[in-house]
Order: C-alpha cells, then structure tokens, then sequence
C-alpha cells in the first residue's frame, strides 16, 4: 500500500513540476525570440506570454493531430517550417498569412481551397473544433508556428528524422 501512495505522490509531482515548467518556458523566453513576422511586409510583434501559451495551448488541441512537431502527416512534403511556409503562393510565413490560411485554406500553389479537406474556420460545420476559435485564437495559434522554429530550431518541420 505504501509503495501504491508513493508511485502516486512521485506521479503527482512530476506533472506538477512539468505544468510548471512549461508555464515558465513562456515567460522565460526573451523578447528577441518573442518577437516574429505579423505581416509581409516585414512588421513585427512580440508575442506576449499569454500568447505564447495560449498559442501553444490551442495549436496542440486544434492542429496537432496532424501538424505534430511542425510536419503534416497527410503530406510530408509541405510542413509548417519558415522554408515551406515562405514556398507558399501566397506566403504563409507570418502570423496573419496563417490567420488567413486558418480561415479559407487553399493549396500549397494557392489556386484551390481546400476547405472541405482541412480544418478551418470556412469549414467549422465539418470540423467543429474550429467554431470556437476566434481571431484572437487564431493569431495565438500563428505566433505559435511562428515562434516554434526559433525554439526547436531544426526540429520544427523536420519531420520523421526527430518525430
């Protein structure tokens, strides 16, 4: 019985100090890391800590499924790295490029949408995950990809080589 008690505390312990740690990644990062494309045109932001969690928070609930460490597993070839985010007609390579794609998403040339095949908020009836989401989520979830690169660094995208 004791052993059964302490195995719990020890699994109690370890999930807080992870909850912890991982609210305090957000806050620790510096505001040169924070800080990441907000258009083409080369404005920028830095991203607040709650953006970041938050960010991170609805990208793993809403988009992780399939983007897991910045790959997409329906296709390998076009992932969420800055190199084939930028390839992107239009460029996807900062956040409201991405709030633009979460809300009509086209393919990878840009001349389809392709909206009743990937979660977006044109297509919220099909994938009820995305009603919820509002503007201010979905540029989070956009700080968030854009961040993640500065952070994992090759990771990010890299796919099944570290995934």
């Amino acid at each position: 019985m004791f052993k059964k008690y302490s195995l719990s505390l020890l699994l109690s312990v370890f999930c807080l100090f992870n909850l912890i740690n991982s609210s305090a990644l957000a806050i620790d990062l510096d505001e040169a890391t924070r800080t990441v494309a907000v258009d083409g045109s080369g404005k920028t932001t830095v991203l607040t800590a709650e953006q970041v969690k938050r960010g991170k928070r609805l990208f793993n609930a809403t988009c992780g499924a399939c983007h897991v460490g910045g790959i997409t597993k329906t296709n390998p070839n076009v992932g969420l790295d800055p190199e084939g985010l930028s390839l992107a007609t239009p460029r996807r390579d900062n956040i409201l490029a991405l709030v633009d794609y979460m809300k009509d998403p086209t393919s990878y040339d840009g001349l389809e949408s392709i909206a009743e095949i990937h979660p977006s908020v044109k297509s919220a009836d099909i994938y009820p995950r995305m009603r919820s989401l509002t503007d201010e989520d979905l540029y989070s979830i956009g700080g968030h990809i854009m961040l993640q690169p500065k952070i994992v660094t090759e990771k990010w995208g890299g796919g099944k080589i570290y995934y």
